[in-house]
């Protein structure tokens, strides 16, 4: 219980009892094992008593077309939190945003703390896009979209450049252009307005990454739990630490190991299955 508390490491919890700086209703322990009840004891480090931590939640969802990324919406549009059903119940949020007609990776959790370090720019975490444009950019206008364009901001009316972003061209041909496109700001509608800006608007797109999160394991609809090493990576890079994105680090839509889950109302009806991927 300490070490789920986030007193000590599970080795320093056990050298804590040993001490005698732990009391459980009143009373010094000492021996190991020490089986207690979060619940209902009265655990205490060192005359503070010890709170049990509140289990967050952290799920990977592949939002479909179509839905929108508000906890309700007065247009009466689909939500993207209605796809999941999490059997606590808890209260989840989006981390970030995608628009109306776009799709991909979607993070939603209850962790208040690492929702805003991962949106917000100082902490530089990237968001990777598959994008697909019409028509062929040149070499000029990738340049441009790379280095950053400028915009104005809806609220203030002012125009600012957006950063500079990493740009890896997949596929281009004569009607179109595929891009994979990893941003540091999440400006509002970011992509699809500096594509408007060099006339080559975007046809399709898709969030594939968040710092090291990839859009793996899940088709269009279902939902399944961050792993541990997932989790863990997703952390690290929002203290700050990520590795900045390169060439060959976006990665399409896979397969994974985890457990996922399918909502029927993201492709017409059905009950909540559990399955695993090959």
């Amino acid at each position: 219980m300490l070490a789920d508390a986030g007193i000590a490491s599970r080795r320093a919890s056990e050298a804590l009892v040993e001490e005698g700086a732990v009391t459980v209703n009143g009373k010094v322990v000492q021996d190991l094992p020490c089986f207690v009840d979060p619940d209902g004891d009265d655990v205490r480090v060192n005359g503070r008593r010890v709170e049990k931590r509140r289990r967050n939640h952290y799920i990977m969802l592949f939002k479909p077309k179509g839905y929108v990324c508000t906890s309700r919406d007065p247009q009466g549009r689909k939500l993207a939190l209605d796809l999941v059903k999490h059997p606590s119940g808890s209260r989840l949020f989006s981390v970030g945003r995608l628009d109306l007609d776009s799709s991909g990776l979607l993070l939603l959790t209850d962790d208040g703390e690492l929702a805003n370090r991962l949106t917000h720019p100082r902490y530089g975490v990237h968001k990777g896009y598959d994008v697909t444009v019409r028509g062929r950019l040149d070499d000029e206008e990738i340049e441009k979209v790379r280095k950053g364009l400028y915009l104005v901001d809806r609220r203030t009316g002012e125009a600012s450049r957006t950063a500079e972003s990493d740009l890896v061209v997949l596929k281009r041909d004569r009607d179109r252009t595929r891009l994979y496109i990893a941003l540091r700001e999440g400006r509002n509608r970011q992509i699809r307005r500096v594509m408007d800006r060099v006339d080559h608007p975007v046809r399709k797109l898709r969030r594939v990454q968040m710092g090291p999160l990839k859009l793996k394991g899940l088709a269009v609809g279902e939902w399944r739990e961050l792993t541990p090493g997932e989790l863990g990576a997703l952390r690290r890079a929002a203290s700050g630490k990520s590795t900045p994105p390169g060439k060959g680090s976006h990665s399409r839509t896979g397969t994974g190991s985890a457990t996922r889950r399918k909502q029927g109302s993201a492709r017409g009806g059905g009950r909540r299955r559990s399955s695993r991927s090959a």
